[in-house]
């Protein structure tokens, strides 16, 4: 909590302020792919909205790294920036995969319990964050939730094997197994360091096959 003086200096600066830190604004960069992975959802265009879904998950790791090495932010910038980043990974690893599971079940009321779970599930995820933070430096409690996406990719590249139905049924069952995986009280490793290099290579690779699917 910030104190009276604190608040009142920090207030001297506008919102805009605090967004175009350099940290801040690729965190920006990855809702701005999240909002693409809604759109194309909503189109039923799921290559593209995949696309959208883990470029966002990148730009979720490239915020932090950034952010550990510029020098000289404030305890108000790190402030905004932790409290920025929850909120878009509510928006990409909640709202998100949650849409995508209702637009590829066609909105049909069965797949509304399967949504519902993935956004309650990190909401509560996210909030444990908040407040706990990590186990250790290298350490979550329970799989985070940019694994979730990762994974939904890697699953989906293998949808023309299956008619729409059964795949429907495959992912709904998929992101129920990765919410009790979320939330459940077993340690995880924290993927980073040298780990954003396999992600960026990742990334890449299902970006060409998702394009290509185009």
């Amino acid at each position: 909590m910030m104190n009276n003086s604190q608040y009142q200096h920090s207030h001297q600066h506008g919102m805009l302020f605090f967004a175009k830190d350099l940290p801040n604004t690729c965190s920006l960069a990855g809702l701005f792919c999240a909002v693409l992975g809604l759109y194309f959802a909503i189109l039923k265009n799921f290559p593209a909205a995949l696309i959208g879904m883990i470029w966002a998950v990148l730009f979720d790791w490239g915020d932090g790294i950034i952010a550990r090495r510029i020098k000289g932010r404030t305890d108000e910038h790190r402030a905004f920036g932790g409290q920025l980043d929850s909120l878009i990974d509510m928006v990409s690893f909640g709202i998100c995969p949650a849409f995508f599971l209702l637009c590829y079940g066609n909105f049909s009321p069965w797949f509304l319990p399967g949504a519902f779970v993935i956004v309650a599930t990190s909401a509560i995820r996210l909030s444990y964050f908040n407040v706990f933070g990590l186990v250790d430096s290298s350490t979550y409690m329970g799989l985070a939730l940019d694994n979730n996406i990762m994974i939904l990719a890697f699953i989906f590249l293998f949808e023309g094997f299956f008619n729409t139905t059964v795949f429907s049924i495959i992912i709904y069952v998929m992101f129920l197994a990765l919410a009790a995986f979320n939330l459940a009280p077993v340690r995880t490793p924290k993927f980073s360091g040298k780990w954003v290099y396999a992600l960026m290579v990742y990334t890449v690779i299902l970006t060409i096959i998702y394009g290509w699917m185009l």
